[in-house]
């Protein structure tokens, strides 16, 4: 991550985020609330984002991160952090699907955003690097006045060949123009989805010098996040997002992570997006 994009990169504040770098790769969505009424909609926009260099690191890194998005009315959606997606059940406050998304590798020597503008780490030198996995596996979201809660279940295909499930709960909050939403989330992951980012086998042993790892899976990281979108115009918005997320299990007891990282990870970032119809 997800640290994902990667969002990146926050799950409460759109569907998709978990961890900028690793989990959901690149910012939460800066668009403008768009009416059902409306057909094909773009929305182009970025996002300067202050994350970890990867996941687990204690080493911060500022990227900036470009954001494409299409919709088709609250059917059909395609993003980098949302990923590609079909709302197949949309009804009563219920909604449901086939998603797909593309998690971003790591290099161990940029770390883990394509788009670094500044910062980096030299900590997983000796790791080699992680290629690029796409996920695919569908969600179910269900919201309920303030409240939305979404589960997102992907098996990966290249750089992971695990599981990993993301859970977020999210409070939405108006004021005028101005929507906060702030909110629980958490990851969960098979050994194969682990594995890449936080094992080490012996030959990654030898030469980074930490000791070798064979993780299992389960909890792998839990935080809380939040967001702040105001629209300037119908077609414009900027978005403030920011969270804060802890590794756990296996994850965190990396000697990756406790000899050259460190387990509680944050992200703030600023988006803007601008729409237009087609």
């Amino acid at each position: 991550m997800r640290r994902t994009i990667g969002p990146c990169l926050l799950a409460i504040a759109s569907p998709a985020l978990a961890q900028v770098e690793n989990s959901q790769p690149g910012p939460p969505p800066t668009r403008p609330v768009r009416s059902a009424a409306e057909g094909w909609s773009i929305t182009v926009g970025a996002a300067p984002v202050l994350s970890p260099a990867w996941q687990g690191s204690r080493d911060m890194a500022l990227s900036i991160f470009p954001d494409l998005r299409i919709n088709y009315r609250d059917v059909l959606f395609a993003s980098i952090p949302d990923g590609l997606g079909w709302n197949a059940v949309n009804r009563g406050g219920w909604k449901a699907g086939p998603l797909a998304k593309i998690r971003f590798g790591r290099d161990e020597e940029r770390g883990g955003s394509p788009f670094l503008v500044t910062g980096g780490s030299d900590a997983l030198a000796g790791l080699g690097n992680v290629a690029a996995a796409a996920e695919l596996g569908g969600f179910v979201e269900r919201r309920a006045g303030p409240l939305r809660g979404r589960i997102e279940v992907r098996r990966g295909f290249g750089g992971h060949e695990g599981v990993v499930a993301d859970l977020s709960l999210g409070y939405q909050a108006r004021a005028g123009r101005t929507i906060a939403n702030v909110g629980p989330r958490l990851t969960l992951g098979s050994g194969d989805y682990v594995a890449p980012y936080f094992g080490i086998n012996s030959v990654q042993s030898a030469r980074s010098g930490l000791a070798r790892y064979d993780p299992a899976g389960g909890l792998v990281s839990f935080g809380i996040g939040g967001s702040v979108l105001r629209p300037l115009d119908r077609r414009s918005a900027l978005t403030l997002f920011t969270g804060v997320d802890r590794l756990a299990g296996d994850a965190g007891d990396s000697p990756l992570v406790r000899k050259r990282g460190r387990r509680m990870q944050f992200t703030l970032g600023i988006g803007y997006g601008w729409r237009f119809g087609l």
